[in-house]
């Protein structure tokens, strides 16, 4: 009982914070990305109008009968999340179920030292309740690396709780929260990497994928949403079966800001990017941040998203 009056207060605060504002949102779908433009995803293209970085019901390179999504990287484009190809739901999404089938490139025989993202993820900003993000990452200079986690605060607050898996050894390499919070008069308060323990730190073991890479086949990966609750997961690609990366069940480790525990209380958008990173390096490749020499591709076969509308303050 003291869960669940906990659960819907902090149900009534996300409502309340909303106010009159009655936002659209997405019900359930699934995009094959098999028509020229999306119902449910618009193109971040550029102003110019003229992109070809993107090509939908494109068949893939990789695996015959399948028409995907294809992102191709500008090499010519700044380094900087949201500066290369990305999509963006047209309408709001908020708690709920959220899959897709990718395949990121593979860059290691011809550039190693690649500096380059590929995020699959949310996110949106809101005067009131800031930040909201969840994410799935890769660097593809290291396809086995996997990171998981959310980005939540309110304005000057940036507050990280993450997981970094190896997936093809099962390696947990960190499961951490951190926050950087300034304030009005100009100081800041910060709190490094601080690893999560017990019931934040499950499962404690992943089971390896066998050969696990993320750019040698598609794989499907997902998350969950819950208002007290994150559970990351992928499908393993021969027995079908639901992996869970990390099942986060939130604790209360930023008190003053709008989502204490870490878990976002904010709608926000679904998308998908692909951009050149120059500062941030894979774990296992300190060297990985050079400018991407040639356009590398990425195929999405699907993205997908279930709402949990019985959580949903807006709808309810």
């Amino acid at each position: 009982m003291k869960r669940y009056l906990t659960l819907c207060l902090g149900l009534l605060l996300c409502a309340a914070a909303v106010g009159q504002e009655t936002p659209r949102f997405h019900d359930a779908f699934k995009e094959d990305f098999s028509e020229a433009s999306s119902e449910y995803f618009d193109f971040n293209y550029r102003p110019s109008g003229e992109d070809f970085r993107y090509f939908s019901s494109f068949p893939s390179l990789s695996e015959e009968g399948t028409v995907v999504m294809l992102y191709r990287m500008d090499p010519a484009d700044p380094a900087g999340a949201g500066r290369g190809p990305e999509i963006i739901s047209k309408d709001y999404t908020f708690y709920g179920s959220y899959s897709a089938r990718i395949k990121v490139p593979d860059v290691r025989d011809v550039q190693p030292d690649a500096g380059a993202v590929v995020g699959y993820f949310t996110y949106n900003i809101d005067r009131e309740l800031g930040q909201s993000e969840i994410d799935i990452e890769w660097l593809i200079a290291d396809p086995r690396i996997i990171y998981v986690g959310t980005w939540t605060g309110k304005r000057g607050a940036h507050n990280r709780i993450g997981r970094i898996i190896n997936l093809a050894t099962g390696e947990i390499m960190e499961t951490i929260w951190r926050s950087e919070v300034r304030h009005p008069d100009g100081t800041i308060t910060r709190v490094p990497n601080t690893a999560f323990k017990g019931r934040q730190n499950k499962p404690s073991r992943i089971e390896a994928i066998e050969d696990y890479d993320a750019s040698a086949r598609f794989y499907t990966y997902g998350w969950d949403w819950y208002p007290d609750r994150m559970v990351w997961w992928i499908i393993h690609p021969t027995s079908g079966k639901k992996i869970i990366l990390w099942d986060y069940k939130g604790k209360k480790v930023f008190p003053d800001q709008p989502s204490k525990t870490g878990v976002p209380c904010l709608k926000s958008k679904y998308r998908l990017n692909f951009w050149h990173t120059n500062n941030w390096p894979v774990e296992t490749n300190p060297s990985s941040v050079e400018k991407p020499l040639y356009p590398y591709e990425l195929e999405i076969d699907w993205m997908a998203y279930t709402p949990f509308d019985r959580y949903n303050p807006y709808l309810n």
